[in-house]
């Protein structure tokens, strides 16, 4: 039987970006404005806000154990347990800007995405290199959101929440490049997709903005199931627990819960969808193979 609980409200104004760490068996996520990280223990049940900096839009967990944060103006930093140090301080296009939504790829590269401003400056998807080399390979982007890859990694989707839609590319693991951009499923007006995940059936399950819910798509782009939460602004999801069978859902807009809704702004754990994920990919910029820190990622 499903079962919604609500694990800690820290009325997080975005709450985004739950990724499970498989080495710490533990899920973090974050507070985009306020660059608050969170984590949360399951085995224990006990959380805690472990940082507070500058905004953070996005992170990935790094195959040494820590985070790879990306930021506001484009910069990118490690955090490993409250020591942060910056790998690249800013962009010049993006300084009017900021990272959102990020994904580490197969190889351990990073797919990060920026967002459009109020100043004729369109978004961008990005690609950080394991040598830390940063590629623009999408532009005219309205808001970079969630991204998955499908089951035979030939495959990437991608939100652009402006647009309401996501985009699948024909992916080269290779490489890292995305080409044959096609259409893999649009919201009607009123609801946004934002982040994503893929379970192991490959379905794509998308938080809905707006919405005040989660759904699963099939693999042909059809909706098959929603999940309702007491919070309107759903931000993303992903599966975590032993054997990646608890969905965690984050939500926005806890600085305003009668607009928003009671759970607006809290980490929600799904139990008993009756499905699976998959291990999300380690980052590995600036690492060697064996996880020790070579070039960029030297301390």
């Amino acid at each position: 039987m499903r079962q919604v609980e609500l694990i800690a409200d820290y009325a997080c104004v975005t709450g985004e970006n739950p990724l499970w760490h498989p080495m710490e068996q533990r899920l973090y996520w974050l507070d985009i404005p306020r660059g608050r990280i969170f984590r949360f223990d399951p085995a224990t049940g006990k959380h805690q806000q472990c940082h507070e900096g500058g905004q953070v839009g996005g992170f990935t967990i790094q195959a040494d154990r820590s985070l790879l944060l990306f930021g506001d103006r484009g910069a990118i930093r490690v955090w490993r347990e409250g020591i942060v140090r910056t790998i690249v301080e800013e962009i010049a296009e993006e300084r009017g800007s900021r990272f959102n939504d990020v994904i580490a790829d197969p190889a351990g590269r990073v797919f990060c995405g920026t967002m459009a401003t109020g100043h004729g400056h369109s978004g961008s998807l990005y690609r950080l290199d394991l040598d830390g080399k940063l590629s623009r390979i999408l532009g005219g982007v309205g808001c970079s959101n969630g991204m998955g890859f499908t089951p035979d990694y030939e495959g990437m989707y991608h939100t652009d929440s402006k647009l309401r839609e996501v985009r699948l590319y024909s992916y080269d693991e290779q490489t890292g490049s995305l080409t044959n951009p096609r259409r893999f499923f649009r919201l009607p007006e009123g609801s946004l997709p934002d982040g994503m995940t893929v379970d192991s059936a490959g379905f794509v399950w998308s938080a809905i903005w707006g919405g005040g819910c989660v759904i699963r798509f099939s693999p042909e782009g059809r909706e098959v199931e929603r999940i309702e939460l007491p919070a309107k602004l759903c931000a993303s999801l992903t599966f975590g627990g032993p054997n990646l069978t608890d969905l965690y859902v984050t939500c926005a807009g806890g600085d305003d819960k009668l607009a928003n809704g009671p759970g607006a702004g809290g980490l929600y754990r799904v139990r008993g969808t009756g499905h699976q994920g998959v291990p999300e990919f380690l980052s590995r910029v600036g690492l060697a193979r064996d996880g020790g820190a070579d070039g960029i990622g030297r301390g």
